[in-house]
């Protein structure tokens, strides 16, 4: 059997035994951690939401999105302050998974978020809009906390969405 046969194999078992636990009630260890991820910030909890992340979390993730590196604060602490700015521009915001993949150690997942513009984000002042926008991103997991992250969020439609024309 060729490797690229084999692969698409492997992600029916892998799917099989999610689906599996799923069924058990079980879900694993990943799989948990973004469900965790989705119920904090939509409760706004941020204290739940920085208890997700390792202190020696990693984020790979370089876009707009994506909090600029800072010498005084760790990649831990700019994640939960860029949320918490979020959160600030969305006071309504709630997260909801869309789509989720799950391995021993890894989760990925395409994250839904809606709220209203009722805040400043990312520098526009409150519009009253309703926003929809979406992320995906793959979580490395150890003893139920992100180590690590990479991702792609929706800043262009998001930005669509605040500057459109009233």
């Amino acid at each position: 059997m060729k490797r690229r046969d084999v692969l698409p194999l492997l992600g029916i078992a892998g799917g099989l035994v999610a689906t599996s636990a799923l069924a058990q009630g079980q879900a694993s260890e990943p799989e948990q951690l973004a469900r965790r991820f989705t119920a904090a910030l939509s409760a706004h909890d941020m204290q739940s939401f920085a208890d997700l992340f390792a202190d020696d979390y990693v984020n790979h993730q370089i876009s707009a999105a994506a909090p600029a590196p800072a010498a005084d604060k760790s990649a831990r602490q700019l994640t939960v302050d860029f949320f918490a700015a979020r959160l600030a521009g969305l006071p309504d915001l709630a997260v909801a998974i869309e789509a989720l993949v799950v391995g021993p150690d890894r989760v990925a997942a395409s994250f839904v978020y809606t709220g209203t513009h009722l805040g400043t984000y990312f520098g526009v002042p409150p519009t009253g809009r309703k926003l929809r926008f979406t992320s995906c991103d793959i979580f490395a997991v150890r003893d139920g906390k992100i180590v690590e992250h990479w991702g792609m969020g929706d800043i262009a439609g998001i930005m669509a969405q605040l500057k459109a024309p009233s």
